[in-house]
């Protein structure tokens, strides 16, 4: 991170001498170029979910409509050496991963359109569209997307990190349902990748993040839906409701076998809006929940019980509750094994590690805490994802050292246990899309599928023009 803010900052004081993309592209295409001056770039560059991101301030921002205009940008990109950022929805709250200082952003809005075939499912998606849309023009058609659980959400940015969805037990990640991507490559050549045509590329696309190309088009394969059951159930905590449900979430993760059921368990404390509760998310794909699916949850009686029959639409259009306006954002993910009965007190371990850092943190102007845990379907998994918002952007590299130990210190429980013999030593990866700037995605791959990573980022950008010039996750450099 500290390398590519020095090449950022470099970037900007000789940027007039390696070249001028925005005045470039402006002169030689119809893609729409908007200067700081202008509505379009004020409004766009204020749309991120962190402040830090939106403080960061483009020299331009081009709204492409196209793939033929993307690979314009691109080829004017490779005659200078101008950092940039492609954003879809600016939910990644990782400065420069979406966002740029003194380098062109090129926004994907533009490109928002939901083409379905409602004989067969299959949907052209741009990367520009948001989950709530994507939901909304779906609504009534009878199919559904495998998408992320919040609505503002971007869908390049989801689907290029994995994205863990409501229906993910049902049909995998998001990306397991593309069927096809259509992409700008390095040097300007569109393309697509599918499991027929750049089968590697294909492979590689789905969580490999932004470092093979810009993707203007997802073909999905969307799924037969009807009305579903959904909402939040929320608690006042206690000690006595911390150890209840931290105990609800092993066994549901243990025992249910309905892959219609999902669950977000949240704790969220604020010193701000005196919060100090549980808030969990519920979902079911359907409007029959089986008998005691979400007992374990509802026994521990909550204080507000918001589930009821709804759409998709509904359920999704209705969570960007969740979004913490105008303030700094961090988010961070790992994952841990799912206890045996015996060993559930690794749960009530990590939860008190959060309570004590998050603790630290409460005097932080504008704080809101919060740590999810996320049953992964199938592999016997806890997905967690851990953020810390607050309002002065001068606490940044101080709340960034509060995060990593929190995430740090559930790794060090977990491998204490797992020492001990009272947990399994297996692979525990990290979810991209809940990644933390500090944290080494590629290096918790399995060695072998990071190495097919790099060599496909290889085979389509020799030169590392993506892996050098914008943000993102990125494997360690072969030696």
């Amino acid at each position: 991170m500290v390398l590519f803010t020095l090449v950022v900052a470099t970037t900007v004081l000789v940027g007039s001498a390696l070249g001028d993309t925005c005045s470039d592209v402006a002169s030689r295409s119809s893609v729409d170029v908007q200067t700081p001056l202008s509505t379009s770039y004020i409004k766009e560059q204020a749309d991120y979910w962190s402040s830090t991101c939106a403080a960061l301030k483009p020299t331009c921002i081009m709204f492409p409509k196209s793939a033929e205009e993307v690979s314009t940008i691109i080829n004017v990109l490779k005659g200078n050496a101008e950092t940039f950022a492609i954003k879809s929805g600016g939910h990644n709250p990782n400065n420069y991963f979406s966002s740029v200082e003194g380098g062109p952003l090129i926004s994907t809005q533009k490109m928002d359109q939901v083409l379905l075939d409602p004989a067969t499912g299959i949907a052209k998606v741009g990367p520009g569209i948001r989950l709530d849309e994507i939901a909304a023009k779906l609504q009534g058609t009878g199919w559904t997307f495998v998408g992320g659980r919040i609505g503002n959400t971007g869908v390049g940015g989801l689907i290029l990190g994995g994205g863990l969805s409501y229906m993910s037990a049902q049909y995998g990640w998001a990306a397991s349902s593309v069927l096809e991507y259509e992409i700008v490559l390095a040097n300007g050549t569109i393309t697509t990748a599918s499991a027929t045509h750049n089968a590697d590329l294909f492979r590689a696309l789905k969580g490999g993040g932004n470092m093979f190309g810009v993707v203007t088009t997802y073909t999905l394969q969307t799924y037969r839906q009807g009305n579903i059951y959904g909402g939040n159930l929320v608690f006042l905590r206690s000690p006595e409701t911390d150890v209840k449900i931290l105990k609800a979430v092993r066994d549901f993760a243990d025992y249910n076998q309905d892959n219609k059921a999902a669950i977000i368990v949240t704790a969220e404390r604020s010193t701000v809006s005196l919060i100090d509760s549980w808030i969990i998310f519920i979902f079911y794909d359907g409007v029959d929940v089986r008998v005691g699916t979400f007992k374990n949850f509802t026994d521990v009686g909550p204080t507000l019980n918001t589930c009821k029959v709804q759409t998709y639409s509904e359920l999704i259009g209705g969570s960007n509750w969740v979004i913490v306006k105008a303030s700094v954002v961090d988010i961070s993910t790992t994952t841990i094994p799912v206890p045996s009965l015996t060993n559930a007190g690794l749960m009530n371990e990590i939860h008190a590690h959060w309570r004590n850092l998050s603790g630290s943190t409460q005097l932080e102007l504008g704080i809101v805490a919060s740590v999810a845990y996320q049953p992964f379907p199938d592999v016997d998994k806890i997905i967690m994802e851990i953020n810390y918002s607050f309002v002065p952007q001068a606490s940044y590299e101080a709340m960034a050292d509060t995060i990593e130990a929190t995430y740090s210190g559930v790794d060090r429980i977990v491998a204490e246990w797992q020492a001990r013999g009272k947990l399994p030593k297996t692979h525990l990866p990290a979810f991209m899309n809940y990644g933390f700037y500090r944290q080494d995605y590629f290096g918790r791959l399995k060695p072998e599928m990071a190495k097919f990573a790099a060599d496909v980022a290889t085979s389509v950008d020799p030169t590392g023009f993506f892996r050098d010039r914008t943000g993102g996750f990125r494997p360690a450099k072969a030696t």
